[in-house]
């Protein structure tokens, strides 16, 4: 990456970009291909991607939280498979891009995984629950396996509190309400309530039901049971498109042959190629505003500690919002804005890493070798009496992950506070917990632990508890900026996708490009549900 500072050297348009993940880099690509403004984007970390990024531990590669590349955005799916193109395969699959299809059964022109690294993927996803030391289908079916670990008395409690929650439903002040509607009482409290907790450190009874918005939106009992009963009626061909399909129960999608750090890397270098920079360990430390504008920045070398200030345009900020409103110089910030954004709250992630010679869990369902590997992407553990939330096994992600496929290659995911009891652990002593857990719940022998790693993200989830129902007051605030843009998953205290983060990246270049100086359009991705759908 370049190390020099652009100072406007030039009569060259140019934009400030905060941060290189999936918003971040999006923005700069996207003015390149829109615009005549030159991105210049500072990252104050050593890597690209953010929380999209991938870790490479002796060869073995972890995504940090699992990222499936579907979007029911037809441009979102268009510009993925134009970075990487998408392997060449055997089976049907019917890719239906922008009013147009590329059909894929017996194609010959797309990638060859094994003679090209530029390449994604096509992959089954697959997803279960482990509760009672058993694996449950997620979303979870009525099958005959269900019923089975379940037992006739808790299904015949699961199906009145169900009719119950449709008929009497509540009303949605909480997450706890959101999921109680659509799934009734006793299936929340099964499946639901301790993974929740969980991943928030909160009773979900005191997180605000906007998350549910965000990320489960129309998935409920009936729409899981439709699509399970269209399915085994008539079976559809296979398709990466799956526009009509909740995203929770989508089947198949794209994946970088070498995780999505992949994907985020190639982007920075065709920026760069193209004339815009990329800095590495150079954080921005201070908006100057002046006159309802940002006029420049003051960047921190990381590495040297010397600063500089940097005039520009644009500028788009991927940063928290509470670091964002802190760096602003300038302008006085309210008093009430202040507050709220002292009081977003954010958790944080760490990833422990295992390598094995195999997993306790065996294909149950399969009649193949009791030695073969579940086909599992990620497995939600809703065991109450271990820390764990989720584990991914990257064998299925993709094969080029591990490079020795006798080994099992595994993620076990922690939600955690910066400064709690977890974060503070050594990595010796996570790794070890980790361990611990996974042989108390019957998922490994602690034997077959051959190396580990552990990672720590911060900031990786924005709350919707603290003072994000006030949220409103930052975004009036910092509206009034002309040319800022709050763009991406921490710059708009969101918890987006990679897809919806990019979207708000292309939204907000486009008004760039139209002069449109009201951002109501950017704040309205993964809200407004046709934005799902290519804008008109």
């Amino acid at each position: 990456m370049p190390h020099s500072v652009s100072e406007n050297a030039t009569d060259k348009r140019t934009a400030v970009i905060i941060g290189a993940g999936p918003a971040g880099l999006t923005a700069g690509y996207e003015l390149l291909e829109k615009t005549d403004v030159q991105p210049i984007i500072f990252e104050a970390a050593d890597y690209l991607g953010g929380i999209s990024r991938t870790i490479n531990y002796k060869g073995n590669r972890i995504d940090i939280g699992g990222h499936r590349f579907f979007s029911k955005s037809d441009r979102v799916m268009d510009w993925w498979s134009t970075i990487l193109p998408v392997e060449k395969t055997q089976g049907h699959f019917t890719l239906k891009y922008q009013g147009r299809s590329r059909d894929l059964e017996g194609n010959t022109t797309g990638a060859d995984p094994d003679k090209s690294d530029d390449v994604m993927l096509i992959r089954r996803r697959t997803s279960r629950i482990y509760y009672m030391r058993k694996l449950f289908n997620y979303p979870v079916r009525l099958e005959a396996q269900t019923i089975k670990n379940l037992g006739a008395r808790r299904m015949t409690k699961i199906g009145f509190s169900y009719l119950k929650a449709r008929l009497v439903p509540l009303e949605e002040k909480s997450l706890e309400e959101f999921f109680v509607n659509r799934f009734g009482r006793e299936l929340y409290n099964t499946f639901f309530r301790d993974y929740t907790e969980k991943v928030w450190g909160l009773p979900a009874s005191e997180i605000a039901s906007d998350w549910g918005a965000q990320r489960v939106k129309g998935l409920s009992i009936t729409k899981a049971l439709t699509h399970a009963l269209r399915q085994s009626v008539k079976p559809h061909r296979k398709g990466i498109q799956q526009k009509d399909t909740e995203t929770s129960l989508i089947e198949y999608f794209l994946y970088p042959k070498y995780g999505p750090g992949q994907m985020w890397e190639k982007v920075a270098a065709l920026i760069e190629k193209r004339g815009g920079e990329v800095h590495n360990n150079v954080a921005v430390t201070k908006l100057h505003v002046a006159d309802q504008k940002i006029v420049s920045v003051t960047v921190t070398d990381l590495q040297t500690g010397s600063s500089r200030e940097v005039k520009s345009d644009y500028f788009f900020s991927t940063m928290p919002v509470k670091e964002l409103i802190a760096a602003l110089d300038g302008v006085p910030v309210p008093q009430n804005v202040q507050e709220v954004a002292d009081g977003l709250v954010y958790r944080d992630f760490i990833t422990v890493g295992l390598l094995l010679t195999k997993l306790k869990i065996k294909n149950q369902a399969d009649a193949k070798t009791a030695g073969d590997l579940i086909q599992d992407n990620w497995i939600y553990i809703q065991e109450s009496d271990v820390k764990v939330g989720r584990l991914q096994i990257f064998n299925n992600w993709s094969p080029y992950l591990i490079t020795d496929q006798n080994r099992v290659w595994v993620g076990m995911e922690y939600f955690t506070n910066e400064g709690d009891e977890l974060w503070q652990m050594s990595d010796s002593a996570m790794a070890q917990l980790g361990v611990e857990e996974l042989a108390k719940i019957g998922i490994i022998e602690a034997e077959d632990v051959l190396d580990s790693t552990v990672i720590r993200m911060k900031k990786t989830y924005p709350a919707y508890f603290g003072t994000y129902g006030r949220f409103d007051e930052i975004r009036c605030f910092t509206d009034e900026i002309d040319n800022l843009f709050l763009v991406g998953r921490n710059g708009m205290h969101r918890y987006n996708n990679q897809d919806h983060s990019m979207l708000t990246a292309m939204t907000a270049v486009e008004n760039i490009a139209a002069g449109r100086t009201d951002k109501d359009n950017i704040w309205s991705v993964n809200i407004e549900p046709e934005y799902h759908e290519e804008r008109k």
